[in-house]
């Protein structure tokens, strides 16, 4: 154990307490506080009458002790006797809306409030700029009133997800990065372990879809007619519109020619690109998401799937090519076909592809993302660690709203790795069709937002990808560069998993505030080779910037390396 003396300039504290903040909330929303804060990990409880706290966050008609804390936040999208009491006037809407924050544009789902009061507008609503968030002082204490219902908007988010028009918001992010404002624009100091490796700005997971392993095992079917289209035609079509290079047509149309040579065996398998994948990657480990079985299409929602869905090999006729990849650093998941809504065949599933990897267990990715609000409880009795399937196959960004692993609210131990770019996705006529210039500033919109906020950034690149008729490696590979250049942390997904558990299991064992300073044991898992934590302190600031996303700029913050446990001292 470490014990260490930092010393930052912070307020002369009042009292002392044993813990951060107290949460006053409905039942029904104990899940979504949970999983809240641990994406949003700081020191908290469920509100304790026998406790005093820095900051209370209520939600509804709650009634905390008004001694108990410096600061009281309110959410609530309806009117309370708090705003009663105090003649707060307040205007309810039932519709959806998006807030001003300086850090962007904020998605509300649900209902919100809107309110006529003296005090500091800290949130308001983009038309007609309407205040839905204030500050005042009440007595010897300082209070928010927040006008719309965080953890219902969290509930949300992890279980339904957001629309693919707000794909690009990271919306979850957000609300954590708003909470934190307030709290430190209210002068009160704040310890976090945020989603930040030790050394590294954030987390990278590469992962590859394996759908179409190799061209040679289509023959007159759907895919390969489908090949020598978009080959040919298609290409000379993409060259007239701007889309692509002449020389790509040429290469295309003569990997057309060699089809059939490829089917006799005289030309190598243009599609079977994996030792490719790992010159490009330069020991950067990936994960491969693997299909179990040939000819099996599932089944979907509404009964059998498309058989379009069925793939032409499955995992032994890669067999050999497995030892290498991981060998190579690499992992080999499972790219389910009906693991999403049937346990036994997730088993199933998995043992398939277990088989080959010589793992015990199996990360998953569902075949064509197919999904449903069972599915986390599905996959979880079916034996799975972990899922990297929420995500869109029509946009890029955060379909649950946010960069971090989480926990989906109704399961007890699988952990959700959220998808956020897919080739595909950006370059498919009928999806985002985009050039390469308007998707690299599309993914790296997505990039500087985890090298702000922290997290990581998980991004499928189908295993053809970079093979004819597709050609997508020149963007790929420059994606890698920049990626490499920012100094992220590239990992397997199940790598980025477990440092989000081992996260997840840190403790606060002490939190202390008296005259001599701030101190704080904190203890977590060790004896792994993941990068390490950081116990973060962030300076409170004053009330003119309670609406300012500072986290980011120099001293706004001191880092302290948590790598097992530590003991430190802030002092005043």
């Amino acid at each position: 154990m470490r014990r260490r003396r930092v010393g930052i300039p912070i307020f002369q504290l009042e009292f002392a307490t044993t813990a951060m903040l107290g949460v006053i909330s409905d039942p029904t929303e104990e899940s979504a506080v949970r999983e809240f804060f641990e994406l949003f990990k700081i020191p908290w409880e469920f509100y304790r009458n026998e406790r005093q706290y820095q900051v209370v966050l209520c939600t509804g008609d709650a009634k905390p002790d008004p001694s108990s804390t410096r600061l009281l936040i309110l959410y609530a999208s309806q009117e309370t006797e708090f705003d009663v009491r105090l003649k707060i006037e307040t205007h309810l809407h039932d519709h959806e809306t998006n807030l001003s924050l300086s850090a962007g544009s904020l998605p509300l789902y649900g209902c919100h409030a809107t309110f006529l009061h003296r005090g500091t507008k800290v949130l308001s609503s983009e038309n007609p700029g309407k205040t839905v968030g204030f500050v005042d002082r009440l007595e010897d204490q300082l209070f928010a009133r927040v006008g719309y219902d965080l953890f219902r908007e969290v509930q949300c988010l992890v279980t339904r997800g957001q629309p693919p028009a707000n794909a690009g918001t990271p919306t979850l992010e957000l609300h954590i990065a708003f909470l934190r404002d307030l709290i430190v624009g209210c002068g009160i100091p704040l310890m976090e372990i945020p989603p930040v490796p030790e050394g590294y700005p954030f987390i990278v997971c590469l992962t590859h879809d394996v759908d179409h392993a190799s061209i040679r095992r289509h023959k007159f079917d759907r895919t390969m007619f489908g090949f020598l289209y978009r080959a040919t035609l298609g290409s000379l079509f993409n060259v007239v519109r701007g889309r692509l290079p002449w020389r790509k047509m040429f290469t295309n149309w003569a990997a057309a020619a060699k089809l059939p040579f490829i089917y006799s065996g005289i030309a190598e398998d243009i599609w079977l690109q994996f030792d490719r994948y790992l010159e490009i990657e330069k020991g950067n480990p990936s994960t491969f998401f693997v299909l179990p079985f040939e000819g099996d299409p599932g089944r979907s929602s509404e009964g059998q799937a498309p058989w379009a869905r069925a793939a032409r090999y499955d995992a032994s006729h890669i067999a050999s090519k497995i030892p290498r990849l991981m060998s190579a650093g690499c992992e080999i998941g499972l790219h389910g076909i009906d693991a999403w809504l049937d346990s036994s065949k997730g088993r199933e599933e998995a043992k398939r592809i277990t088989r080959f990897s010589g793992k015990e267990t199996a990360g998953v990715r569902m075949h064509w993302l197919y999904w449903s609000e069972d599915s986390p409880v599905i996959l979880e009795d079916g034996g799975f660690p972990y899922d990297s399937t929420v995500g869109y196959n029509d946009a890029i960004g955060y379909r649950a709203g946010t960069s971090q692993v989480y926990k989906p609210l109704q399961a007890d131990r699988i952990l959700e790795l959220p998808l956020h770019v897919m080739d595909t996705a950006l370059f498919y006529s009928n999806r985002l069709d985009l050039s390469p210039r308007e998707a690299r500033k599309r993914v790296s919109s997505i990039v500087d937002n985890a090298a702000r906020l922290g997290g990581a950034v998980t991004i499928n690149w189908h295993d053809r990808s970079i093979a004819p008729e597709r050609l997508w490696d020149d963007f790929y590979v420059e994606l890698l560069n920049d990626l490499e250049a920012r100094g992220a942390w590239f990992v397997t997904a199940a790598q980025a998993v477990s440092w989000f558990r081992k996260r997840r299991s840190a403790v606060f064992e002490e939190v202390r505030f008296d005259s001599g300073g701030l101190h704080v044991k904190v203890s977590t898992s060790s004896g792994d080779n993941l990068a390490g934590l950081r116990l973060r302190i962030h300076k409170p600031r004053g009330s003119k910037q309670f609406a300012e996303c500072t986290d980011n700029q120099p001293n706004g913050y001191v880092d302290i390396s948590l790598n097992e446990r530590i003991d430190a001292l802030v002092a005043l």
